[in-house]
C-alpha cells in the first residue's frame, strides 16, 4: 500500500484543494478538461478513498485523461498534488554527503535494482535528494537538483554489478535481454530521482509554480524551436493521428460550405407564394472543388524541425486538396514533393534526404530569404495560381541579406491567400536580423510556435 500524503498534517491543502489544483496545472498543460471530468474524478477519489496512492493516480488518470500520450506529464504533475510523504522511514540517520555515504548508497541502490524493490528504491531516492541533491551557501540548502543528485549518484555505471547478481538468480535471461531490464530499471529510478526532487522544490516554491515551470508538457505543445531529437520524434509519431482529426474537421466545414449562401432574389421570389414572408430560403449551390496547395519551407538552422513537421503533416492531408506542391530553401529553391512522398515510411530521415538531394545551397549555406523567394517566383510563378493556398514557413531572419519584398509581393499577387507560419515568438519579430514586420505587411503572418498551434491554424486557415 501506498498511501497518499495526509491532508491536514504535513500537506497544506485538502483533497478537493489539490484536486483542483491538478485539474488547473493540466489545463495549463494543454489538456482539455471540462467541469465534468472534474466532477468525475472527484466520485471517482470517493470511490476509491485515499489509502492506496496507486489506485488515486489509476482513478483520476482513468477520468481525465483524454489519450495515453498525455499520461507521462499526467504522471510528473500527480507526483506533485498527491505525494508521497518525504523522508526515510527505516530508521536510517539522514546522509551528510560524505564519501563513505556515496558508497554505502550505491550499494544499496545496486541491491534494490537488482531485486526490483520499489519501495527500496522510492527510498534511496529521497536519501540520495537529501544527502546529494541540496545546493546553497546558507545553513539551510536553497534548494534542490536532480541533476546534481544523478551526477554524484552515477546509477548508469551500476549496470556490471547488478547484471551480475541478477545472471546468478535467472541464469536463462540472455545478456542482451538482461541488459535492457536493467536500463529500464535505471531509468525508472532516475525518474524517481526527478519526482523527489520536484516535490522537494513544490514544497518551498508552491506546486502551481513548479507544475507550470518544471513539469515539460505533451510533445505538441513543445517549441519547434527548442524541440530536442526525441520530442522531435514524438512529433512525428503525431502527425498521422493530427491529419486524421483535420482531415475530418475540414470534411465538415466543406459539407457545410456546400450548401452555399442565400441567393436574395431567388428567396424574395419565392416568398411571394407566402404573402412576402421568407419561408424557404433559397441557397446558391456551390460547384465543388478542392484548393491547391503549395508548400515554402525554410530549412536551415534550428527552424527545420517546424518545416519537416509541417510538411510530413501535409503529405498526411494530401488528399483534402487537388494539388500539393513542397518546395524547400535554404538560399536557393528546389522542388521537393517527390522526397515527401517517396520517404513515407522514413519519416525520421527526411531532412538529411532533403539536404542530400535538393539543391539548396549557392556559396554560401546560410539562409537568405530575398534570394529564394526571387528564384522561387522566376523558376516556379506556374505553381502559383488563383486556387492556390500558399504557407511560407519560417523566421524571416535574413542574415542582413535583401528581403526582396517585390518577389513575395509578385507571389502573392499571383496566389489566392498567402499565410506565413513563423515559429518565433512576435515579441523577437524585428529583432536583429528578422525581417518579419517587413513581411507581415505583405502577407498574412502568424505565429506558429508548436504542433498545437499548427493544427489549429490550418483547420482554420485552409478554404474549402
Amino acid at each position: 500500500m501506498s498511501p497518499v500524503e495526509p491532508a491536514g498534517t504535513t500537506a497544506p491543502h485538502g483533497p478537493v484543494e489539490r484536486l483542483t489544483g491538478l485539474v488547473a496545472a493540466l489545463r495549463d498543460h494543454g489538456f482539455g478538461i471540462g467541469t465534468g471530468e472534474s466532477v468525475d474524478a472527484g466520485h471517482a477519489l470517493e470511490a476509491v478513498g485515499f489509502t492506496d496512492r496507486e489506485r488515486v493516480r489509476e482513478a483520476l488518470a482513468a477520468t481525465l485523461l483524454h489519450g495515453e500520450r498525455q499520461r507521462p506529464v499526467f504522471d510528473r504533475v500527480f507526483d506533485l498534488y498527491f505525494p508521497l510523504g518525504g523522508g526515510n522511514d527505516d530508521g536510517r540517520p539522514a546522509l551528510d554527503g560524505t564519501a563513505a555515504d556515496l558508497a554505502e548508497l550505491r550499494e544499496r541502490l545496486a541491491a534494490a535494482l537488482a531485486a526490483d524493490d520499489g519501495a527500496a528504491l522510492a527510498r534511496l531516492a529521497a536519501e540520495a535528494v537529501g544527502g546529494f541533491g541540496g545546493y546553497g551557501s546558507g545553513p539551510e540548502t536553497d534548494g534542490w537538483s536532480s541533476y546534481q543528485t544523478l551526477s554524484r549518484l552515477r546509477p548508469e555505471t551500476l549496470l556490471a554489478r547488478v547484471r551480475e547478481a541478477r545472471r546468478s538468480e535467472a541464469p536463462e535471461f540472455a545478456d542482451r535481454l538482461l541488459d535492457e531490464e536493467i536500463r529500464r530499471r535505471i531509468e525508472a529510478f532516475r525518474e524517481r530521482v526527478r519526482t523527489e526532487a520536484r516535490r522537494r522544490v513544490a514544497e518551498r516554491q508552491g506546486r502551481d509554480r513548479v507544475a507550470r515551470r518544471a513539469v515539460a508538457g505533451t510533445a505538441d505543445g513543445v517549441d519547434f524551436l527548442l524541440a530536442g531529437r526525441a520530442q522531435l520524434d514524438e512529433l512525428r509519431r503525431t502527425v498521422r493521428p493530427l491529419a486524421r482529426k483535420l482531415a475530418t474537421r475540414l470534411a465538415a466545414r466543406r459539407r457545410r460550405a456546400a450548401r452555399g449562401e442565400i441567393d436574395l432574389r431567388r428567396t424574395l421570389r419565392r416568398s411571394l407564394s407566402t404573402g412576402g414572408v421568407p419561408v424557404r430560403p433559397v441557397l446558391r449551390r456551390r460547384r465543388p472543388g478542392r484548393p491547391e496547395l503549395v508548400l515554402l519551407c525554410d530549412v536551415s538552422g534550428s527552424v527545420a524541425g517546424f518545416a519537416q513537421f509541417t510538411m510530413l503533416l501535409v503529405q498526411a492531408l494530401h488528399d483534402q486538396f487537388s494539388r500539393v506542391r513542397v518546395f524547400a530553401f535554404v538560399n536557393r529553391v528546389d522542388e521537393v514533393t517527390g522526397l515527401i512522398a517517396r520517404g513515407a515510411a522514413d519519416p525520421a530521415g527526411l531532412g538529411d534526404r532533403i539536404l542530400a538531394e535538393a539543391e539548396l545551397t549557392g556559396w554560401h549555406g546560410q539562409s537568405d530569404y530575398g534570394t529564394a523567394l526571387g528564384e522561387f517566383a522566376d523558376r516556379y510563378a506556374e505553381a502559383v495560381g488563383p486556387r492556390t493556398v500558399l504557407f511560407v514557413l519560417g523566421d524571416a531572419r535574413t542574415n542582413r541579406a535583401d528581403p526582396n519584398l517585390a518577389a513575395l509581393k509578385r507571389i502573392a499577387d499571383r496566389a489566392r491567400r498567402v499565410h506565413w507560419l513563423n515559429p518565433e515568438q512576435p515579441s523577437l519579430w524585428g529583432t536583429g536580423d528578422s525581417e518579419a514586420p517587413a513581411y507581415a505587411e505583405v502577407v498574412d503572418m502568424r505565429p506558429c510556435r508548436n504542433a498545437r498551434q499548427l493544427g489549429a491554424l490550418i483547420g482554420r486557415l485552409l478554404p474549402v
